[in-house]
């Protein structure tokens, strides 16, 4: 090794050191929040542009009761029409649901989500990636039913 390459490999390792050292310094002392996301990753998805959401205009189920309105009791299946493109399916009650989805893409695997509403009083939302034409089942559960909105945000 001649003798550039050995100052190089020498200032390489002192930059490491420094950036360790750096990194360790500026750390924050809270325990943090785990269910916040990290700024740089906000940043990223800011740079790359936010999925849109399905349109409920594209969402049928034999629940609804309006169009993005749909109102059951047990069980109701929605089909969403292929998006052309992934989105989110977005959707919102005031009550409890679960959410049972296929993995977007080529997965065969299936997702199930029990939602529950957000301790601020914002209600229960579920977001769902869907990228082709596909169907979601919801459950309501106990006795009663459920009110759930395909919303666009």
């Amino acid at each position: 090794m001649s003798g550039g390459q050995k100052a190089l490999l020498g200032l390489l390792a002192v930059l490491l050191v420094a950036v360790f050292v750096v990194a360790v310094g500026v750390g924050r002392d809270d325990q943090g929040d785990p269910g916040a996301r990290p700024g740089f990753i906000d940043r990223l998805g800011a740079l790359a542009g936010e999925r849109s959401a399905v349109d409920p205009a594209t969402v049928s189920a034999d629940c609804a009761d309006e169009t993005g309105r749909l109102e059951f009791s047990g069980t109701c299946r929605l089909r969403v029409a292929d998006p052309g493109a992934l989105r989110t399916l977005v959707l919102r009650s005031a009550t409890r649901f679960t959410v049972v989805a296929p993995a977007p893409g080529d997965a065969d695997l299936t997702i199930r989500d029990e939602v529950e509403p957000a301790a601020d009083g914002t209600g229960a939302v579920a977001k769902i990636a869907v990228d082709q034409a596909t169907e979601v089942g919801l459950v309501c559960p106990g006795l009663g039913s459920c009110t759930v909105v395909v919303a666009t945000t």
